[in-house]
């Protein structure tokens, strides 16, 4: 399924966000994780491209196997880093022989210490390059790129982060899946100022549901998300308690989805972190049931 064939006719789309292990031992464990969490239907599981494009072959190898042995469509996350054009055309031609259809285009991460994006010689600056290199490459593809509802840390204000994104989509976006968030008014005037700008695409909120409080904290730090005071007071309360952070963490989710869900966003993508319980736990009180799985 395309992505651009997801959103709009019946109900919210469901889509889940994994990594792929480095381990053998962490492939077991995402293999039941997404036995856990297959069951829910979601219309599409995507899987990141590690930092420098350093799982990049690991990526297309997981995407196949979403596809060929748990029955749903695969997108596959895919970066401008250290790659020249050339080398973008062939990793898309990869992925497109084994089965992908639909790609998350990045720009990706600047290399570790660095604080700017420099592109591989021969390669492409920008994450609406990548968009038009897909596009003219792989025209039928479908294309989900990033959003960012309290601006990209190297923007330097929501407006030119604004303008960035509007380039993406006129590039040919299908979908905007945002960065993780915990202040909904933050989203909705995100959505509300795409929609001046002429953004037409569905704009899909990504959901992380805290489950540790210290690696909720290193995260929003390295993406400028803000955790508000009450429920950061809350988690402060029990850093010494995992199951009450843990607890803490889904309800609040659980509150968060239902009111994104009420203002009628067209689906949900959930950051599980190769994890399923925080995930099913929501879903469930959302009232998604699942169905029986042979897998």
């Amino acid at each position: 399924m395309s992505l651009r064939e997801i959103y709009g006719s019946g109900p919210w789309g469901l889509s889940i966000e994994v990594f792929p292990p480095k381990t053998s031992e962490g492939d077991d464990g995402l293999r039941q994780t997404l036995r856990e969490l297959v069951p829910f239907q979601p219309a599409f599981i995507s899987c990141t491209y590690g930092a420098g494009g350093s799982t990049s072959k690991r990526t297309i190898d997981w995407c196949r196997e979403i596809q060929d042995q748990f029955q749903r469509a695969a997108t596959a996350h895919f970066t401008c880093v250290g790659s020249s054009r050339e080398e973008l055309i062939e990793w898309l031609a990869a992925a497109y022989r084994g089965g992908v259809r639909n790609i998350m285009a990045l720009r990706g991460d600047p290399p570790a210490g660095s604080t700017d994006f420099q592109p591989t010689a021969g390669g492409l600056r920008y994450a609406n390059e990548l968009v038009t290199l897909i596009r003219e490459q792989f025209p039928e593809m479908g294309i989900g790129v990033g959003g960012y509802p309290e601006k990209h840390p190297e923007a330097p204000n929501i407006d030119t982060d604004l303008l960035n994104l509007k380039r993406k989509v006129d590039a040919g976006a299908d979908a905007i899946y945002t960065q993780l968030f915990y202040d909904n008014s933050r989203f909705f005037q995100f959505r509300e100022a795409c929609d001046r700008l002429g953004i037409r695409i569905p704009i899909i909120p990504g959901v992380m549901p805290i489950t540790e409080f210290a690696r909720i904290k290193r995260i929003t730090a390295l993406c400028g998300a803000a955790i508000p005071g009450q429920l950061a007071s809350q988690l402060e309360a029990v850093q010494d308690d995992k199951q009450a952070q843990f607890e803490i963490g889904v309800d609040f989710a659980i509150q968060q989805c239902r009111d994104l869900l009420e203002q009628g966003v067209p689906g949900l993508h959930f950051y599980v972190l190769n994890k399923s319980q925080a995930c099913r736990k929501i879903l469930t009180a959302l009232g998604l049931t699942p169905t029986a799985s042979s897998i």
